[in-house]
């Protein structure tokens, strides 16, 4: 008995010893001034991924199965900013971490997308398209200050265009096929419902695909995904649009396993910062969910929001010197109103399935089909029966009498400087009353002198993928993806507008004289007729990708891998009669092969230390865009073309704490064996192969096998001075230049060589800088977050060293090279490279303020937030290009002796001071 007694005695002993013993963390959330509790706050072992919420009182706890050493537990819940807490959890002991705390989320994520809503329509030229997909998804500082804060200047993040980078929805990659770049406008003007993202930045590893050197972004709108409830919000502003309107509501989960999601909005305004420039965009979506079982699921999404934009132009330094920095030449005065000829609209639907199957606790299988199609234009005039319609063509500026050889002409140099100044906008009376009289020509009916047309590109996409994730143990995460698309691009110019002519429009090249529908010669077309060019493009992209990454306490490391086979093929649906024999019909079938290595490693010096590590080597087909030298005309092919080689590294150290937030990237990265295609009208061409023995022609001009080097060093860091006081800073010091001297053609119809094609030998452009906005950008700033739940913030950004795109054809032989081949004989090395230096434009200072205030009444909240952007209102280039029209020594030489250039280079300006307001109602 006494034995019993002592067995169960040291049996109990036993047991409290063991629970003294045993590894615990505790805790408490709460409000930073009020010290309230927070409760439903989730608490995660970043490690583990094991999570719990906390109770009423804000408090939590675990207390099994809980990983040694030094651990980050990250706190979130919807309308708080999310936070990390460093720790260190020694075995057999409790660690407690009370008083963590929280902020309001004040302004939602729409603080971070404004810079979305403003510049998603930009062109090509812009480098907004680079930002735009940052937004605020990302925790790092530096990434949402580039979002914010940098993109009004048109900053590249390390200097790389979009195409280095892939945006999906749902899985489903959304690049284009034609320029690799992500159309925005697709869903734009849905920010409630395209907040719940995923980003990898660089090289880091992603769960969807296998990226590029910029990272993946993944928007989620899986209906289940979203928290109940709706919201209305109303934005006025002076940037792109005047007015937004727009409401959302998810139903969370439902009885039966359904959930859904809608959202409708509109955005329009007669113009925005610039003159003319029009917007009128609507917005709709909808995601519905079935749940079967507890392993399958079922997600339905369509987006639909059809945008029209009017496109703003870059003007010469004179033409700004005279009109100022909001003047835009593609508008004119019609019936009392404002009328821009150059509209950019598209209209693409977008149709995805996505299927959830949980195979196991562990393993995720993720299928997707989705669907794309509609319409891209982008309108113009054409005068092939007319005078050039431009207000600010060169001969109607002051600068071209004064240019004048025999002498500066100053009575007519100031007749056009008044009229300039008094109108200087398209005619568009003139143009109707021209084409009125050419329908009632004494010598019969003439065709239209002026026609309103749209380049198309009509898009037809298929994607199927499937995506694998799967935990083989509590170390390794295996992702692997099988992806194809299928793209038909109907690509033609059509007549939207005769402007006044009963006639109709003459499909010929008034300029060569050439058929762009040989076997219709001569024929006349009306509205809604395909009108200069008309071929489809074809392109068939396989790829797939492995990863595997492994996570343990001091290390973490991961390696990716990827091949893709992509084909393109172009049809002519019209002959061409110069290029009689190479433009109808299909042409030849191209195929490259690509594929991509990387790998990376973070290492745990401390919980608050970290260095992390990545590289990678990647090898892609060129674009469509790039692949032919002129698709409109001809099935040419870009000489020697083959896969673009990409090489990237970067390395970071990163410091994090409860007050101090902080990181430092060095990165590099080279682009080789690239293809770039560019259009222009060119003047000082040397050789005998122009019609007519000509100087002048609009070219396409192809550079091939460029090489480009990106180095340089971004920083962030942010502190959480007070309570209520976080400071904040981020900068980018880079160095973005061509590294090699890579060959230069041009093709044009008005060439008499075969193919029409004249090469010009190597482009001296190694050591220039690449153009793309500046390429060292820093921020300052504070925000000040009251507890009565009102916020304000202040930043000043500087920016510098951006520089103009330099004209590569100045930069080959024709440069020195008279037109009959011969070298210059008064050409001046000195004078030479003077003219030649690159432009560098004035560094800046930008200052930005945003603040809001929210309330909650019972269960629904009301808040409004307002920016000012540029509040000094601070006039800088964002851009700019070199005009083509002097392509040699003489001509360039002459244009800089003038007082004015006549050819100077094209610039665009940021905006001044500029606003948005936003209020809301959430329930």
């Amino acid at each position: 008995m006494q034995k019993r007694l002592l067995i169960l005695f040291f049996g109990i002993l036993s047991g409290f010893t063991t629970f003294a013993q045993q590894t615990m963390v505790t805790g408490s959330v709460k409000q930073p001034i009020s010290q309230e509790p927070i409760s439903d706050v989730t608490v995660t072992i970043e490690e583990t991924k094991q999570s719990t919420q906390t109770n009423e009182l804000g408090v939590f706890s675990f207390s099994s199965n809980l990983p040694l050493g030094e651990q980050v537990l990250r706190l979130t819940k919807d309308g708080y900013v999310p936070q990390r807490y460093p720790i260190v959890v020694n075995e057999g002991q409790t660690l407690t971490i009370n008083d963590m705390v929280m902020e309001r989320d004040l302004a939602g994520n729409d603080l971070f997308t404004i810079a979305l809503s403003d510049d998603e329509l930009n062109d090509d030229t812009s480098g907004a398209d680079n930002i735009s997909g940052l937004l605020s998804s990302s925790q790092d500082v530096f990434q949402r200050t580039a979002a914010f804060e940098f993109s009004s200047s048109f900053f590249k993040v390390r200097g790389l265009d979009s195409d280095n980078g892939s945006v999906l929805i749902n899985g489903i990659e959304m690049n284009k096929l034609y320029n690799g770049r992500p159309q925005w406008s697709n869903w734009g003007g849905l920010n409630d419902v395209m907040r719940n993202q995923e980003l990898t930045t660089g090289l880091t590893p992603s769960a969807y695909n296998f990226g590029g050197i910029l990272g993946t972004t993944n928007i989620n709108t899986r209906a289940s995904s979203y928290r109940e409830g709706g919201r209305v919000t109303y934005s006025s502003s002076n940037r792109s649009y005047t007015n937004r309107l727009m409401a959302s509501y998810s139903s969370g989960a439902l009885e039966g396993g359904w959930a859904y999601s809608i959202m409708a909005g509109r955005r329009w305004g007669d113009e925005g910062y610039q003159d003319a420039s029009l917007y009128d965009s609507n917005s709709f979506f909808a995601s519905v969910e079935k749940q079967f079982g507890d392993k399958h699921s079922l997600n339905f999404t369509t987006i639909y929001a059809p945008n029209r934009r009017g496109k703003s132009s870059p003007n010469t330094q004179e033409v700004y010197d005279l009109k100022g920095i909001q003047y835009n030449e593609y508008w004119g005065w019609l019936d009392g109103e404002k009328r821009n000829s150059r509209i950019k609209e598209v209209e693409e639907p977008i149709l995805m399935l996505n299927h959830y199957w949980d195979i196991s606790s562990k393993t995720k299988l993720n299928t997707n089909v989705g669907y794309q199609f509609g319409k891209l234009g982008n309108s113009r005039l054409d005068y092939s029966g007319g005078t050039n319609p431009s207000p600010a063509y060169y001969q109607d500026l002051p600068s071209y009498p004064l240019s004048d050889p025999d002498g500066p002409d100053t009575a007519t140099a100031y007749d056009l400087q008044q009229e300039f100044l008094n109108d200087g906008q398209i005619d568009w009376e003139y143009i109707l009353t021209a084409n009125q009289n050419n329908n009632i020509d004494t010598n019969g009916s003439v065709p239209a002198a002026y026609v309103l047309y749209e380049d198309r590109a009509d898009d037809k996409q298929l994607t199927v993928n499937s995506i694998l994730s799967s935990e083989i143990n509590e170390n390794i995460l295996v992702n692997a993806s099988l992806n194809y698309k299928k793209l038909k691009s109907e690509n033609f110019g059509e007549v939207i507008d005769l402007l006044g002519s009963t006639v109709g429009a003459l499909n010929v090249d008034s300029f060569d004289n050439y058929q762009y529908d040989a076997q219709n010669p001569d024929r006349l077309v009306g509205e809604g007729d395909k009108f200069r060019y008309n071929y489809n493009l074809f392109a068939d992209v396989l790829s797939g990708y492995a990863q595997a990454q492994f996570k343990y306490n001091k290390i973490d490391f991961f390696v990716s891998g990827s091949v893709t086979n992509t084909t393109y093929q172009r049809e002519g649906l019209w002959q061409h009669s110069r290029f009689a024999d190479n433009s109808y019909g299909k042409g030849e079938e191209l195929t490259f092969n690509g594929f991509g290595a990387k790998g990376g490693f973070t290492y745990k010096i401390t919980g608050k230390h970290l260095i992390d590590v990545n590289g990678g080597y990647i090898t892609r087909a060129p674009s469509l865009r790039n692949t032919y030298s002129n698709s409109r005309e001809n099935h040419n092919i870009v000489r020697g073309i083959e896969e673009e080689k990409v090489t990237s590294f970067d390395a970071s150290y990163i410091f994090r704490s409860p007050i101090v937030k902080a990181k430092l990237t060095g990165f590099y990265s080279t682009v080789n064996d690239a293809n770039e295609v560019g259009f222009y009208y060119a003047d000082g061409l040397s050789g005998d192969a122009i019609a007519e023995n000509e100087t002048s022609a609009f070219v396409q001009e192809v550079l091939t096998g460029i090489n480009k080097k990106n180095i340089g060093v971004e920083f962030g860091i942010e502190a959480q001075v007070t309570p209520t006081i976080k400071l904040k800073a981020a900068g980018s010091v880079g160095q973005y230049t061509y590294d090699n001297n890579p060959d230069l053609y041009l093709t044009s119809a008005s060439f008499e060589s075969e193919g029409g094609s004249i090469s010009y030998g190597q482009a001296n452009l190694k050591d220039y800088k690449v153009a793309g906005g500046p390429q060292r950008a820093a921020s300052v700033g504070f925000e000040y977050r009251d507890p009565d739940y009102w916020w304000f913030g202040a930043t000043a950004n500087f920016f510098s060293n951006a520089y103009v795109d330099v004209n590569a054809l100045t930069r080959t032989e024709n440069f020195y090279l008279d037109a009959d081949g011969l070298p210059f004989n008064d050409y001046d090395v000195e004078v030479a490279t003077e003219l030649l230096k690159q432009e560098e434009f004035d560094e800046y200072m930008v200052v930005n303020l945003v603040g809001g205030k929210s309330w909650k009444i019972d269960q629904y909240y009301v808040g409004f937030f307002a920016s000012v952007g540029n509040l000094l209102d601070k006039e800088y280039k964002t851009g700019g290009f070199e005009q083509g029209r002097n392509a040699n020594y003489r001509e360039l030489r002459d244009d800089n002796a003038n007082p004015t250039r006549v050819f100077g280079s094209k610039y665009w300006y940021g905006r001044g001071a500029n606003y948005f307001v936003n209020v809301y109602f959430r329930f």
